[in-house]
C-alpha cells in the first residue's frame, strides 16, 4: 500500500526543522558551553554556494564543524549562510537545509541523519553518521565521518568467553 500522507518526508522536514532552530539559537546567542556542531551535506546540491577549490575537494558530500573559527552565522527558513576559516582562508557557504545529510552535537552526544526525499533514487543507503567525541572536534572542515569499524575476529588459537554465563538471571 502506498503512504498517501508520505510520512517519513514529513519526519524529515521536522528534524531538519531541529537543526534550524538549533542553528537560530547559535545565530543569536552563540555556543555555550561543549557544544559545537557537525553538519554533513551533498556539496552538489541546487543551492549550496561554496568556493571552488572546496568543490573540487569534496565533489560529493562535505562535513563542516561549527566551534569557535565561524562567523556571520545566518539562518533562513530554507537554509543557512557562514563564514568558516579554511586554512586560514575565510570562505562563506550557503547550505539548503535539504542538501544537509547529517548533523551531530557531540557535545550531548545527539546526531541526526537525513534520508528524506531529497536523496536521488540512485544513492545508496547512506550509513549512519556517528557522534564523534569532543576530543575529536576541529576548527575547521573535516571530511566525511566513517562509520566505525567492526572488530576484527580474536587471532587463531584464542578463545572467546561469552559474558552471558556471568550474569545474573
Amino acid at each position: 500500500m502506498r503512504d498517501q500522507f508520505n510520512y517519513h518526508q514529513m519526519v524529515d522536514r521536522s528534524l531538519r526543522g531541529v537543526v534550524r532552530e538549533a542553528l537560530s539559537l547559535v545565530a543569536r546567542d552563540g555556543l555555550r558551553g561543549n557544544h559545537h556542531m557537525y553538519i554533513s551535506f551533498r556539496t552538489e546540491y541546487a543551492g549550496v554556494v561554496l568556493a571552488e577549490y572546496l568543490r573540487a575537494k569534496y565533489p560529493k558530500e562535505m562535513t563542516i564543524v561549527l566551534q569557535h573559527q565561524f562567523w556571520d552565522l545566518d539562518v533562513r527558513e530554507d537554509g543557512f549562510d557562514l563564514t568558516l576559516s579554511f586554512n586560514k582562508v575565510p570562505e562563506r557557504i550557503t547550505v539548503p537545509f535539504a542538501a544537509m545529510t547529517g548533523f551531530a552535537d557531540p557535545s550531548v552526544q545527539f546526531g541526526l541523519q537525513f534520508q528524506g526525499a531529497e536523496r536521488s533514487e540512485n544513492d545508496d543507503k547512506a550509513p549512519a553518521m556517528p557522534i564523534p567525541r569532543p576530543e575529536t572536534a576541529t576548527n575547521a572542515a573535516v571530511e566525511k565521518l566513517a562509520p566505525p569499524t567492526p572488530p576484527s575476529p580474536p587471532p587463531a588459537g584464542e578463545k572467546v568467553v561469552a559474558l552471558d554465563q556471568f550474569r545474573k538471571k
